[in-house]
C-alpha cells in the first residue's frame, strides 16, 4: 500500500465486520531486563511471520508507544477465525512463545506486564474519515475509497 499523501477526504473500503487486536506490554522494572527483553522482542518475530503469510489473516498493523515502559501493537484481521486460528496453530511463532511468556510471567512476577484487546466490530457501528492523509488504519488495511458529498457520520455508523 502506498504511504503518499491522497488528497481530499477519504474512507476506508471496509465492509462487512472488522476486526481490531490490541496487544501490549509494560515494562514494571527496568532493571529486570532478562525478564522483559523476551516479551519485547517475541512481537516483532510474530509480526514478521504474519507480514511474510498474508493467508494467515493479518491485514494491518501499527506499533505504538505510549510511554517509555508501554508498548503496544493495534493490529487489524480478517475475521476474529483467522486470528484464533494464528493464535492456536502449534506450527507458528504465537503458541510456544505464549506458553514461554506466561513460565517468565510466573518466575518474574510483576517486572512486565501483558494485556490484549479483541474488538469484533461489526458493520455499520464503525467510521474513518481521513483529510489529505496516506492510508493510515482502517485505511492501510482495507484501502481506501472517497467520501461521498452529502454522507454523515449518522449514515455510516447507522445509527
Amino acid at each position: 500500500m502506498s504511504s503518499r499523501t491522497l488528497p481530499g477526504r477519504t474512507t476506508a473500503a471496509a465492509s462487512g465486520d472488522v476486526v481490531v487486536f490490541l496487544i501490549g506490554m509494560r515494562i514494571n522494572h527496568f532493571w529486570a531486563v532478562h525478564r522483559w527483553l523476551p516479551v519485547f522482542c517475541a512481537m516483532p518475530m510474530m509480526l514478521r511471520e504474519l507480514s511474510r503469510d498474508r493467508s494467515l489473516g493479518l491485514l494491518h498493523h501499527t506499533l505504538l508507544t505510549g510511554s517509555p515502559r508501554t508498548y503496544y501493537v493495534v493490529q487489524y484481521w480478517e475475521s476474529k477465525e483467522r486470528l484464533l486460528a494464528y493464535a492456536a496453530a502449534p506450527d507458528r511463532r504465537h503458541r510456544p512463545w505464549w506458553g514461554r511468556i506466561n513460565r517468565l510471567a510466573r518466575k518474574g512476577a510483576l517486572h512486565v506486564g501483558i494485556w490484549h484487546e479483541t474488538y469484533v466490530v461489526p458493520e455499520g457501528s464503525y467510521e474513518a474519515i481521513y483529510g489529505d492523509m496516506p492510508p493510515v488504519g482502517l485505511g492501510r488495511a482495507y484501502g481506501t475509497a472517497p467520501l461521498r458529498n452529502g454522507v454523515q457520520a449518522q449514515d455510516r455508523l447507522r445509527v
